[in-house]
């Protein structure tokens, strides 16, 4: 990996065709840390690219899954606007953290791929997310089979939110948007969303009240 800083922009490019690591959850966390100690609310981006090669789990152990899966959830939380921005074909750690971020860039002809453990798809996280992202029948043949999941498709599933070849142009815009969100708010309104699909209207009811009372107060003529 490597990682840039600008203008309050944290960036970080993922290398997919890597082996999971303890180093990848090294920089994970870093990445991580370097958010939560700045105080600038623009966007955390990572470039992401690449397939594992085919022996890539055979060195794995359940604790270093363990630590990557967290430090992904630790991404997936963070207190700031996060974008993934995606290139050719991407399997592995690539679509983990891909398939965390809030936005989610793509070049034309990205693919996104289960990676491969022996004889089946490997069944970590990703197919947790896939499954909420999408629902059981999209993904079905990516997950059983090792289908790729092209741009057409991943725009349909809304795994994907743009293809574009220019994706400056894109980064510009979110990082002007991100500038005006306070970024506890932001971890506060994606909690909400992620509550949203296994919460009743009744369970869900305090906390969004909870929430509006915070911004009132906030933001009321009296803040």
């Amino acid at each position: 990996m490597t990682r840039g800083e600008t203008d309050g922009e944290l960036m970080l490019r993922l290398d997919g065709t890597r082996p999971l690591s303890a180093a990848s959850v090294e920089e994970m966390d870093g990445l991580c840390d370097r958010a939560e100690d700045h105080r600038e609310s623009g966007p955390v981006t990572l470039h992401v690219t690449g397939v594992p090669p085919a022996d890539w789990w055979t060195e794995l152990t359940v604790g270093l899954l363990s630590k990557w899966e967290r430090v992904v959830r630790r991404f997936e939380r963070l207190g700031r606007l996060t974008v993934v921005v995606a290139s050719g074909d991407c399997a592995g750690t690539a679509l983990d953290v891909l398939l965390a971020a809030d936005v989610r860039i793509v070049a034309p002809d990205t693919r996104l791929l289960l990676s491969w453990a022996g004889d089946a798809t490997w069944p970590g996280m990703t197919v947790h997310r896939l499954t909420q992202q999408a629902g059981a029948a999209g993904i079905r043949q990516a997950v059983l089979l090792g289908a790729p999941i092209d741009t057409d498709r991943a725009l349909a599933l809304n795994l994907i939110d743009e293809v574009t070849e220019d994706p400056a142009t894109t980064l510009a815009h979110l990082a002007e948007a991100a500038g005006a969100v306070d970024g506890t708010e932001v971890a506060m309104r994606r909690q909400l969303i992620f509550e949203a699909g296994s919460t009743t209207f009744e369970d869900a009811l305090g906390r969004h009240l909870a929430a509006c009372d915070r911004t009132l107060r906030r933001t009321g003529p009296s803040a």
